[in-house]
């Protein structure tokens, strides 16, 4: 019997770098497919509908919401997000692994519906990197860098309820360390599983909380 594929949740304040290191993830594997998340929002510069998101209006978000076509849904900043759930289930059924990159309310959300996702949280390696990377961007002003600054504390803090977290301080590694917990997790050998348990949040709780408290 072919395996149901995993359901990999990828989670990090704002301008961490959680698409690229998707990207790059899965550049490196072929077995991991994304799921392309709803949003009301307007696209960035350098933004595809269908790839990066689905750009949608907010009637039309109301009413994918009212017919349950949504896996969660969040509003975030102001604007409205959601995980279409038929891609999901029909990847899964099919044996593939699905990535979402979505905000952790949207996350723990998902693991409350589905207990066997899989948490993964991409920590900056500090908040002033974390800012010189939104500022980096060119795509927010100056209030909106602000706002995401103080969202991203308490989104830090949410950290502690994932399975997994890996900081996003070189690029590279970053994107080896996420496929590593992939790839031991698809195992159905514990020696190989076991190879995940670096990652599991128990053991990065004293960096979450310097994080959070220290800013630097």
């Amino acid at each position: 019997m072919e395996r149901k594929g995993l359901l990999i949740v990828l989670s990090g304040p704002s301008g961490v770098g959680k698409d690229t290191v998707l990207k790059g993830v899965m550049q490196m594997d072929s077995d991991l497919v994304r799921s392309v998340s709803v949003t009301t929002r307007a696209p960035r510069a350098g933004e595809t509908d269908g790839v990066s998101y689905h750009f949608i209006t907010q009637s039309k978000y109301d009413e994918m919401l009212a017919e349950g076509d949504f896996l969660e849904h969040e509003t975030v900043h102001g604007n409205s997000y959601a995980t279409p759930k038929s891609y999901v289930e029909k990847m899964r059924g099919e044996g593939r692994d699905v990535a979402l990159v979505i905000d952790v309310k949207g996350g723990l959300s998902v693991k409350r519906i589905m207990p066997e996702a899989v948490l993964i949280f991409i920590l900056p390696d500090s908040m002033d990197g974390l800012y010189d990377r939104l500022s980096g961007r060119q795509t927010d002003k100056a209030d909106v860098i602000a706002l995401r600054m103080r969202n991203a504390a308490g989104e830090i803090e949410k950290a502690l309820e994932y399975d997994y977290a890996v900081v996003n301080d070189k690029l590279d590694e970053c994107r080896a360390e996420v496929l590593e917990i992939i790839r031991a997790l698809r195992s159905d050998k514990r020696e190989e599983r076991a190879k995940a348990e670096k990652y599991c949040v128990k053991n990065n709780i004293e960096y979450i909380k310097n994080l959070i408290g220290g800013g630097n």
